[in-house]
């Protein structure tokens, strides 16, 4: 996917590799063409800001890049201290899902109607995979499912300025056997994609947006179908709210919504597959599957691994 696809979203922010640059950049969208920010810039520095400061840097003047000139990578537009958290069981589909899969269905009939959501962290910033990068599916695991997913950039006071893509992998077969195993089915090598770019909240209505996902498998397609934001039980701010109870975000925080598309059973995510998942007015983001053993995968990720020093290995 090229940079230039969304060129003209004003205010969107993306993060890149150029090439012959030794550190990823941010860059700005403004009038149709990208701009540079400045090379101190950090998303948590961007999100230690209010929601009015913010827009302030982001209406500014800065300086025009031609990214069409250079070879350039779409970077998971995250930090490496970027914590992903999510929210589990708020689509009605995935309750019922759930409830099907699960040895023990009534704790997902529970947390349904609950006041209480269900948060779970999903990944650290440099454990994200991005745009075109590869996840991944656990060698223990006999059924496994991408899940499409609205994902909220939430800044350190909580408010939600920003909006982006992300692909919860999960293991339905660990979760299923016990919900205890949540973290497991949920956190591991690839579990998590982000991207392609953060799009202003301001600039799309997140209560009633298109998603879709097409899974490909030699060529074909396998698995396809589309569903909107609007079945979301609950509303985003009430999961923000839900998050910074007794907590604190000083860097502020990535908050994936659920899904409301879940492959049924039979289906399962193998590797080879490619995940396509688009949500309308922010783009989309496309993943290669791997196994969680494969080489590729495992350097993929340990190349992002922060050095001592705080920068990246």
């Amino acid at each position: 996917m090229s940079v230039n696809e969304i060129a003209s979203v004003d205010g969107t922010v993306a993060k890149v590799v150029i090439a012959g640059e030794a550190d990823p950049a941010w860059v700005l969208s403004q009038g149709a063409q990208w701009h540079r920010l400045p090379a101190d810039t950090s998303l948590a520095s961007l999100l230690a800001l209010s929601s009015a400061d913010l827009a302030s840097v982001l209406a500014s003047p800065h300086p025009k890049i031609d990214l069409a000139a250079n070879a350039v990578e779409l970077c998971p537009p995250v930090d490496t201290t970027t914590e992903i958290w999510a929210a589990g069981v708020t689509y009605l589909q995935s309750q019922q899902a759930r409830t099907a899969e699960s040895a023990v269905p009534d704790v997902y009939d529970r947390v349904y109607e609950a006041d209480r959501p269900e948060l779970f962290f999903k990944s650290i910033g440099w454990k994200a995979s991005g745009p075109g990068d590869p996840v991944a599916v656990r060698d223990d695991s006999g059924w496994n499912v991408p899940e499409p997913e609205l994902a909220l950039v939430v800044n350190s006071r909580g408010e939600i300025v920003a909006l982006t893509i992300c692909n919860d992998v999960s293991s339905r077969s660990i979760e299923g056997e016990n919900p205890l195993y949540l973290p497991q089915a949920k956190v591991y090598l690839g579990s998590c994609a982000i991207g392609p770019w953060l799009v202003p909240v301001s600039s799309v209505d997140p209560h009633n947006l298109e998603i879709s996902m097409t899974i490909t498998r030699d060529g074909a397609v396998i698995w396809s179908d589309r569903t909107s934001t609007a079945k979301l039980k609950r509303t985003i701010q009430e999961l923000v709210d839900a998050l910074f109870t007794a907590a604190v975000y000083p860097e502020g925080a990535i908050l994936s919504t659920g899904t409301c598309l879940v492959p049924a059973d039979p289906f399962t995510l193998m590797p080879g597959d490619s995940v396509e998942i688009s949500i309308e007015g922010i783009g989309t983001l496309t993943n290669l599957v791997l196994a969680t053993s494969d080489s590729e995968m495992v350097a993929t990720i340990a190349a992002r691994r922060p050095n001592r020093a705080g920068g990246v290995a």
